[in-house]
């Protein structure tokens, strides 16, 4: 009787080991995940053509998923930020415009260090973290907006296009989060 239980016991640690290996090698990589989480973006196009961009894409995870959708939101807040700068130093701005830009490029340092914070929680695997610190990302870019009269100018354009990179991230984070 006890040898059966023991081997009782051994066959079902090899099915629940087998189940894992069974699960991990179905779970999705490359192309098929980015299809899938594109999926849930509203802007599918521009979220498969971001993911995509990366080489490293065709077999990454979701988590490398993630990286490569927050390096693209960095460098798109950096251009912003880069643009910001030139602005302000315009010598023909209206004073109270100059000023908008000053805050505007401090939120956007702040968006900067917010998309670090993103990537360390990440890693770190706090993923609810990652979260708050992209929503803070994008609140950050609001007030940018807020401080600039207008919404047709350069800086009003490439802000959507952070928010829309921001929001990948957001989906891939969501995704990440629903699966733990």
């Amino acid at each position: 009787m006890e040898t059966i239980t023991k081997h009782l016991s051994l066959l079902a640690i090899c099915l629940i080991l087998l189940h894992h290996q069974t699960a991990a090698a179905q779970e999705s990589k490359g192309k098929d995940l980015i299809e899938k989480i594109c999926a849930q973006t509203p802007n599918k196009d521009l979220c498969i053509g971001v993911l995509s961009s990366d080489p490293s894409s065709e077999e990454a995870s979701l988590q490398e998923l993630a990286m490569i959708s927050l390096r693209v939101a960095a460098a798109n807040a950096t251009g912003i930020l880069t643009d910001v700068k030139m602005m302000i130093d315009d010598p023909d701005l209206d004073p109270g415009i100059q000023q908008g830009l000053a805050d505007c490029k401090e939120t956007l340092l702040d968006a900067e260090g917010q998309l670090e914070d993103t990537v360390a929680a990440l890693l770190t695997n706090a993923k609810s973290d990652a979260q708050l610190w992209l929503k803070a990302a994008l609140a950050a870019i609001d007030t940018c907006d807020a401080s600039i009269p207008g919404d047709d100018d350069i800086l009003s354009r490439r802000s959507v296009g952070f928010r829309h990179l921001c929001n990948i991230a957001m989906t891939i984070s969501k995704v990440m989060t629903n699966d733990a």
